[in-house]
């Protein structure tokens, strides 16, 4: 995978890009990363990427020409178009699947913005995607387009360690992913589940899909709306729903 940056701060991404999971990554060879500056696409001499609102109002809104220019020049060689993303507080909110699906991608252009906004026609006419963390907003897209890449990213073949990881993760499934222990069985008093040190793999699963699903009863509920549900997560939720109904 290919993925791009276009930021007026592209210094913001020096730790996170060559560390961890990220930086091994691109040491396999799963993905390339570039981040550019835009200003270098203003074409003028003070390199002004910004202009007053038509209409009036208050701050500065992104021109169009730079953006333009930037992502053209990202693809100018590619004969299907990248996926160009606009980091974005008005954007669709991020999640597990989003994750899934742009990880097929070949390429990926994420445009990070500052100031009151964008261009309209930046928009209508140059991105593919509109993509928020939440419902809160960030001073610019950078720290957002971090946690988007590094979420997409783990998930490409080869870079966890263990293939099977991503497909256990919380949200992976639908659901909220199942208690973890490691060494020691017993720390202060506070011991391992006995099934988990049984060595018995369909009990240990078992377990594991009934975990899951009480977590996610208990702490995002919605999730359970659309979750692919096993015949005996079916049972179990059954239960726990009668049991708060007494």
């Amino acid at each position: 995978m290919k993925i791009d940056v276009l930021s007026l701060f592209p210094e913001m991404f020096e730790g996170v890009l060559h560390s961890s999971i990220l930086k091994k990554a691109q040491e396999n060879g799963a993905v390339s990363f570039k981040v550019t500056d835009f200003r270098d696409f203003s074409g003028n001499k003070h390199h002004k990427v910004d202009d007053y609102p038509y209409g009036g109002g208050a701050g500065m809104v992104l021109k169009p020409e730079p953006l333009f220019a930037a992502v053209e020049s990202l693809a100018l060689e590619e004969s299907k178009k990248p996926r160009v993303i606009l980091m974005c507080p008005q954007g669709a909110t991020f999640n597990q699947q989003k994750a899934e699906e742009l990880a097929k991608e070949e390429h990926l252009v994420f445009l990070c913005g500052h100031y009151e906004g964008y261009d309209e026609r930046i928009r209508e006419h140059l991105v593919t995607d509109e993509i928020s963390l939440g419902d809160f907003v960030l001073t610019g897209g950078e720290i957002a387009s971090m946690a988007i890449i590094d979420s997409v990213v783990r998930l490409l073949p080869n870079v966890l360690g263990n293939t099977d990881s991503p497909v256990h993760d919380s949200y992976s499934t639908g659901l909220l992913e199942h208690p973890q222990y490691t060494r020691p069985a017993d720390f202060r008093g506070m011991k391992v589940p006995d099934v988990l040190l049984s060595g018995n793999h369909a009990e240990i699963e078992k377990w594991r899909q009934e975990q899951s699903l009480k977590r996610t009863f208990k702490r995002r509920r919605d999730l359970l709306d659309n979750a692919p549900l096993t015949d005996h997560q079916r049972k179990v939720l059954k239960q726990l729903i009668e049991e708060e109904n007494k």
